[in-house]
């Protein structure tokens, strides 16, 4: 299956704050908040949603098609991508901006505060897919993930128009949805992928019940930290998925990434919801025990054995006859 993956491409500047944030937050001055931290550390990854999801995908051995914009500064960063499997002939550079920014504080209770810097990112609405889709020969599934708000819609479009499978994946860009936004994003998608948090956010945006959200896509994943996760559908239960424990916890930033490329890459190998589900947590606990979101490294032996110790052998056997090729 062929893989279109749309959305941020950025660099991430990841800070750790040795407290917690609750305990300087007044809550009777809220509406007056001017706080600084001084944090312990600076870390200076590669990131970007779409850049971290087709990064995972390449490095179990798919081909991910990367769609975004990013800066002139993105020379190094293309030759990382490319190394790890993935093709970058669709992004578009641009000739005066910078690639997106992330910049990010953790504290000691995994909370996080952030900010987005745009740049080049903003032209990712000049970005036509049928194009994509004719150099690559066709697409099977099309990620829209968080991007300039333009963009996505506009990505959204023309997957209803020209009949794209697509995994819709507002992530942040909820926060800043009116109804019809939301709404434009999500129906008729394939796939829809959500946090909890942004589960709830989705259907107060969009005024639908979660009922109505299942009329309008195929399945509904839903990503719940610790807990793991739930598949849900229309016309039938939901199909739950416990986490894989970490052996160490060093950054949460990405993890929701890596989840989505193991599920990505279980789709494409014809694995069942459940199996894709599995997969996607295991990556999603590797990406969890380092930081910086492109710094796990898949080895066959121990991804395997981790399947098994969470979910049993009937689990790791369909994906152990992928991976002696795949990584």
């Amino acid at each position: 299956m062929r893989i279109a993956v749309t959305g941020s491409i950025a660099t991430d500047h990841l800070m750790s704050f040795p407290g917690k944030f609750s305990e300087h937050i007044l809550l009777d001055q809220v509406d007056r908040i001017s706080l600084s931290f001084l944090v312990d550390g600076l870390e200076v990854r590669r990131g970007g949603v779409a850049a971290n999801i087709a990064f995972g995908l390449g490095s179990l051995g798919l081909t991910p098609y990367l769609v975004g914009a990013a800066g002139h500064d993105f020379t190094d960063y293309g030759e990382w991508l490319r190394r790890h499997g993935v093709d970058t002939e669709s992004v578009r550079i641009s000739a005066s901006k910078h690639t997106a920014r992330f910049v990010c504080t953790t504290d000691e209770a995994q909370n996080q505060l952030a900010s987005f810097y745009t740049g080049a990112m903003a032209e990712a609405r000049e970005i036509e897919l049928t194009p994509v889709a004719e150099r690559v020969g066709g697409v099977g599934m099309v990620v829209i993930g968080p991007n300039d708000p333009e963009a996505m819609l506009r990505h959204t479009d023309e997957c209803r128009a020209m009949g794209f499978p697509f995994l819709a994946d507002p992530s942040q860009q909820l926060a800043r949805a009116d109804r019809e936004m939301a709404r434009s994003l999500v129906d008729g998608a394939t796939y829809l992928f959500t946090n909890e948090y942004e589960a709830a956010l989705l259907t107060q945006k969009s005024g639908w019940t979660p009922r109505e959200v299942l009329e309008r896509v195929g399945h509904w994943v839903i990503t719940r930290g610790a807990e793991g996760s739930t598949i849900e559908h229309r016309d039938r239960p939901p199909v739950a998925v416990p986490a894989v424990t970490a052996r160490a916890i060093a950054d949460p930033t990405g993890v929701g990434d890596a989840f989505r490329a193991g599920y990505l890459a279980g789709l494409s190998w014809g694995l069942d919801e459940r199996g894709c589900a599995q997969l996607g947590s295991v990556l999603a606990t590797l990406a969890l025990e380092v930081v910086g979101t492109q710094e796990y490294r898949l080895d066959p032996a121990d991804l395997l054995e981790r399947l098994r110790g969470s979910y049993g052998d009937e689990a790791a056997a369909p994906i152990a006859r992928r991976l002696p090729a795949a990584v």
